[in-house]
């Protein structure tokens, strides 16, 4: 199916969510048009708050007028994908444009934080699609082995660096640095904060 048509479908199901109660999602995934409910724990979004907020500092020196923005989609029509990353890194004037997703080709670096519930979600498909949209610098954080990965230099449809990182470190990120001492692993399965 065509991107152009996908992302119909998907703006359709996105004006649909808007009807439904909860968190709703809308990507394009390999598949097509994918409609998810989002119900992350409070350890996953602690876990952005503190990426977003320890990069927003070190983007004023680095990259001047961009942020570390947690929510909007981003797109790719040429590969036929539109991703929901937990967080980006990217200008702040695109929040202002007209539309629903941010053109890949703007956004600096992704972070996922692994659901319990979809890991294959980041460390399968999205591996795949992020060097393919061109974008250099993707960390993964997992709650749920207190561990990190980070990808960068993408090339033909894959990141050719992956260095390997545990909770407690400072984890070299493209031209930043994340302090993960204060990251929180899930609890058993069970627990309220799964």
């Amino acid at each position: 199916m065509e991107y152009a048509k996908m992302r119909a479908i998907a703006e359709e199901l996105g004006a649909y969510a808007e009807s439904l109660e909860g968190t709703w999602n809308v990507e394009i995934g390999p598949s097509g048009p994918i409609l998810a409910m989002m119900c992350p724990s409070k350890r996953h979004e602690g876990t952005v708050r503190r990426i977003c907020k320890q990069l927003d500092k070190q983007l004023l020196a680095t990259h001047p007028g961009y942020i570390c923005a947690n929510g909007p989609e981003i797109e790719h029509p040429s590969i036929g994908r539109m991703r929901r990353p937990d967080a980006l890194v990217i200008p702040e004037a695109v929040l202002d444009e007209e539309g629903i997703a941010v053109d890949a080709t703007q956004v600096l670096a992704v972070i996922e934080i692994v659901s319990p519930s979809n890991p294959a979600n980041d460390y399968g498909e999205k591996l795949a699609e992020y060097p393919a949209m061109g974008i250099e610098h993707y960390l993964i954080v997992d709650p749920r082995t207190g561990t990190i990965e980070v990808h960068s230099e993408p090339c033909a449809g894959r990141y050719g660096n992956k260095e390997p990182y545990i909770f407690g470190d400072t984890v070299p990120f493209g031209p930043w640095t994340v302090e993960t001492a204060a990251f929180r692993r899930y609890g058993r399965p069970g627990n309220a904060d799964s």
